[in-house]
């Protein structure tokens, strides 16, 4: 059996531009609905998301067959936990609340084998090996590792400099609702003072050769976030998607139900 490819490491490289969605209902059924959907790219996310380890492989199970490339994020920088992931399948991290360059170096090393990192070796118990049935392995594993960091606090803002010279670091996401809260502006990422501190981290990400990445839900703010030089969005979130369409369908009739009808028989 071959090594699978990491398509999404390899459009960040070549600049292509990836729009993504969250996924957050934490169900391989629910994750296999939006196989095909036309994304480019799906996030399985389990640092909010009520996610554990087991319905994270799930939904890269259901999704396997599908286009769309699969990022997993993680609720945490712990190495037990990566380590657990990449077993799975997972070969797209996106680590969030990075803040130095010290954690980005962590990071790196805990997505790759010795001696280079600290991933523990145990490919007859892992699904990312096909259970040792992925001829060379060993040899492919590490480059095939992509590492998102997300910055969105103050602090990492400060770091992004240091944290961009990281070797290993393959996309820098901002998350512009943490960092509006981390600037004293909780629930207001389209605040113009974050606007300005997400547009100011993109143009430095890009300029050091590096992929940015954005989550916004307006279309207008995603537009112009990928014209400064965003090059994988997320554009919108599934239990969102869900919750606004049904709250939609169900106003749309109740506002045209008849009044007046008490007593009516049916």
């Amino acid at each position: 059996m071959q090594m699978p490819l990491n398509a999404f490491k390899r459009a960040l490289a070549q600049g292509e531009t990836q729009i993504g969605l969250f996924i957050g209902l934490a169900h391989g059924y629910g994750a296999e609905l939006l196989g095909a959907s036309g994304f480019d790219w799906l996030l399985i996310d389990g640092e909010h998301g009520p996610n554990d380890l087991r319905s994270i492989i799930a939904q890269m199970q259901a999704l396997a067959p599908y286009p769309e490339r699969l990022v997993v994020r993680t609720a945490d920088h712990s190495p037990a936990a990566i380590k657990q992931l990449l077993d799975g399948g997972a070969q797209t991290l996106m680590v969030p609340m990075v803040e130095s360059a010290e954690q980005a170096r962590a990071l790196v090393r805990a997505m790759r084998y010795a001696p280079q990192g600290i991933r523990g070796v145990g490919t007859a118990m892992a699904r990312a090996a096909h259970w040792n049935g992925v001829s060379n392995y060993f040899a492919q594993a590490d480059a095939e590792m992509c590492l998102i960091v997300q910055i969105e606090s103050v602090e990492g803002v400060a770091q992004l400099d240091a944290i961009l010279q990281v070797p290993g670091v393959d996309g820098v996401f901002i998350g512009p609702s943490d960092l509006a809260a981390s600037m004293g502006y909780l629930g207001q990422p389209g605040h113009p003072d974050v606007k300005a501190a997400v547009e100011d981290a993109i143009r430095r990400i890009a300029a050091a050769g590096k992929a940015p990445g954005v989550f916004s839900a307006d279309p207008a703010m995603a537009a112009h976030y990928q014209q400064l030089g965003a090059r994988f969005l997320l554009v919108g979130v599934d239990t969102l998607l869900l919750r606004n369409a049904a709250v939609a369908l169900a106003g749309r009739f109740k506002s045209a139900a008849p009044t007046g009808a008490a007593g009516a028989s049916y």
